[in-house]
């Protein structure tokens, strides 16, 4: 059973409440604490680098419509400091990505000036206090994974493995942009019940947080909007943050 989203609640109580908290692009800056003009300024400049995202090699439905960089982290909770590690492979179990679970993917990474950036720092380690605020650690793992979805070949799936979860701690799913498509809903389900939430992304900068032992996501397909001469696409920005280390074989 789905229901409309609800008015919103910090988005702490709102992940210790319902496992989930969906952030306007209005909420954003205020929840992360972040400064609304300088930090928006810094992201827009960096926005432009899902340009440059390249062709993901390792998907197995056969299609070509992802393109994506991946970037490791760590954040000291006791000092804050974020830190990127060594480029690594992305690796997941069969039990959480049934499609591409199982073995390493390697992945281009994020541009070195994207990564070293401010505004990319802050966003990573500010979601990172507040998720610390929800669960307390000594420090996070985090990924972090830009997405560009675009519908040359007709459809273009962000989800191509269906509903699932990550095993991580907590997932952020940031709209960066999307133009000429259609679809492209967002589905939250319990993963202990029928309750569910559905809706679209539709304005840069919506954020989705997720406790990921408590819902299973989705967002379906995208198609080229009506009237649209060209391709278009979707692009978010996806962030893992797990407390006992990177997943690995």
């Amino acid at each position: 059973m789905f229901t409309v989203a609800t008015p919103p609640k910090p988005a702490a109580q709102s992940l210790c409440q319902d496992g989930l908290s969906l952030l306007q692009p209005n909420e954003l800056t205020a929840t992360l604490k972040l400064d609304p003009l300088d930090w928006s300024e810094g992201w827009s400049r960096l926005a432009t680098s899902w340009n440059r995202l390249v062709p993901d090699a390792h998907l197995k439905d056969g299609g070509n419509y992802r393109k994506r960089r991946h970037a490791c982290f760590t954040q000291d909770m006791a000092s804050g400091a974020l830190t990127q590690t060594a480029h690594r492979a992305h690796w997941q179990p069969v039990d959480y990505n049934a499609l591409h679970g199982g073995f390493e993917r390697w992945f281009d990474p994020v541009e070195p000036d994207v990564a070293a950036a401010p505004a990319w720092t802050a966003l990573l380690a500010s979601f990172g206090q507040l998720f610390a605020a929800v669960k307390p650690v000594a420090r996070w793992h985090i990924e972090a994974h830009q997405f560009r979805i675009d519908t040359a070949g007709g459809v273009g799936r962000p989800t191509p493995e269906g509903a699932h979860r990550d095993g991580v701690d907590f997932v952020v799913v940031m709209l960066v942009g999307r133009q000429g498509v259609k679809g492209g809903e967002t589905r939250v389900f319990d993963a202990h019940g029928p309750h569910g939430m559905r809706f679209l992304m539709l304005q840069p900068l919506t954020a989705l947080l997720l406790d990921d032992a408590r819902v299973i996501h989705e967002t379906t397909p995208i198609l080229p909007a009506e009237g649209s001469a060209q391709s278009g696409f979707r692009d978010t920005l996806v962030l893992t943050y797990r407390a006992v280390g990177f997943q690995a074989p």
